[in-house]
């Protein structure tokens, strides 16, 4: 997004440089040397030499191309615009989706966890009605089965919940600092 928009300011200022050709320009320009017939009168003032001068250039009769320069950079400047708001509408689009991405596995998370702990004390339960033999040992071999996969389920979300986090740093543009890039106090 940062190259896009200064794409942008680039081809602005490229208008204006387009725009200048409308007005004169003025230099002074200056000269200086030595000059002598002979080498041993090299150094010697009368060999000195030098001019100074104003300069003029404008494109007067030129203002047709000129115009035609300037909007014809206006409409390099009017395509780099479109292409910096497309590049922020991809931002922002790619921002929502990790935030929506993000924010849906959290549920899902939560949802998962509390289903854990429902497995956790129907395992609890079944284990006690084994032991005062109301239940058979299969009842209790299922429990633990849906206690292991409720654990499987959540360690694979916690992971899901750290990638979609990173995918939404990378999408808000980073915020990664290392050591070395903090200032000392």
């Amino acid at each position: 997004m940062r190259r896009a928009e200064r794409e942008l300011a680039a081809e602005t200022a490229r208008v204006g440089v387009a725009k200048s050709d409308w007005f004169p320009k003025f230099s002074l320009t200056g000269d200086a040397g030595m000059e002598s017939v002979s080498f041993q009168k090299w150094f010697e003032p009368s060999s000195l030499f030098w001019s100074i001068g104003p300069t003029l250039q404008w494109r007067a009769l030129d203002f047709g191309r000129v115009r035609a320069e300037v909007n014809a950079q206006k409409a390099v400047q009017q395509a780099a615009l479109a292409a910096y708001e497309s590049t922020v509408l991809a931002s922002l689009q790619e921002t929502e989706n990790a935030l929506v991405a993000y924010a849906q596995e959290q549920n899902r998370r939560g949802a998962l966890a509390e289903q854990l702990a429902e497995d956790r004390r129907s395992l609890a339960m079944a284990r006690d009605l084994q032991a005062e033999g109301r239940v058979n040992f299969l009842d209790v071999l299922d429990a633990e089965r849906s206690l292991y996969q409720s654990e499987d389920q959540l360690a694979a979300s916690d992971e899901t919940v750290s990638l979609e986090l990173i995918a939404l740093y990378k999408a808000l543009g980073g915020g990664w600092e290392t050591v070395g890039d903090r200032p000392l106090p």
